[in-house]
């Protein structure tokens, strides 16, 4: 073989090394792709007592009951996608939104089939709410998705009573309450009002009248309510108009 036929032949092997490698790489990325979407699709969905009647769809409510914006979210705690907006928008939305008195919020529970212990954490969230700390689970579970999800543990009690001990909730109250699962008729009702509002995905947000579906920045989330003020009624001054005269003479 000659000279340049030897460098021809070294070069070649030497060009193929990078494109195996990026094989390699490919193929455990693609096995470890393979993998967690076996894992998903394996999961065990909650299976909830038939038994168990429908409560009446009953949201959790943040703000002003009257204020001019009302909106509904309807959410699943295991979900990703919920986890991004509560964890990313829902801070801006709250301070800037609902504690200034433009938006009334009320969260709705909308537990998935696929995701196993999402019953668990709204049982979870009722059950703090009974002393009065809703949103403080509501965003613990949130935050802390890994610890507790059907991805990290079958058997959620444990992580979820740690979350409970976090905030300071009465634990012997609060054991009861989850352990008898006391909210899922609850849970069940707010379940039925997404599914006769025909909510496709979770989160989906009701801002007014305009169903919006998929996580929301804070941008856009307020374009739609600054888009819903423009139709809510104005608030009828006269009364107060009336009085204020009627004390000024």
């Amino acid at each position: 073989m000659g000279k340049a036929a030897r460098q021809a032949k070294g070069k070649k092997q030497s060009n193929a090394k990078p494109f195996i490698g990026i094989i390699i790489v490919v193929t455990v990325i693609g096995a470890a792709a393979l993998g967690y979407a076996l894992t998903r699709s394996s999961a065990t969905a909650t299976t909830v007592d038939a038994n168990i009647p429908a409560g009446p769809a009953e949201g959790y409510l943040i703000g002003k009951a009257d204020a001019p914006v009302q909106v509904s979210e309807f959410a699943d705690y295991e979900c990703p996608a919920c986890g991004v907006f509560a964890t990313l928008t829902e801070p801006d939305v709250r301070t800037r939104l609902v504690e200034t008195g433009t938006v009334a919020y009320r969260f709705y529970d909308f537990p998935l089939p696929m995701h196993k212990n999402t019953w668990a954490a709204s049982n979870a969230a009722a059950c703090a709410s009974d002393q009065g700390k809703f949103w403080e689970m509501h965003d613990l579970l949130f935050a802390t998705q890994d610890r507790w999800n059907g991805e990290a543990t079958s058997n959620p009690r444990k992580p979820l009573t740690e979350l409970a001990r976090q905030l300071g909730l009465d634990l012997k109250t609060w054991e009861s309450c989850f352990d008898s699962k006391k909210h899922y008729g609850r849970i069940k009702g707010n379940q039925a009002e997404a599914e006769r509002r025909m909510v496709q995905q979770t989160p989906t947000f009701i801002i007014g009248n305009k169903m919006l579906a998929g996580s929301l920045s804070f941008d856009q989330f307020k374009a739609w309510v600054d888009s819903a003020l423009k139709s809510a009624p104005k608030a009828d001054t006269k009364p107060a108009e009336a009085a204020r005269k009627g004390a000024e003479k």
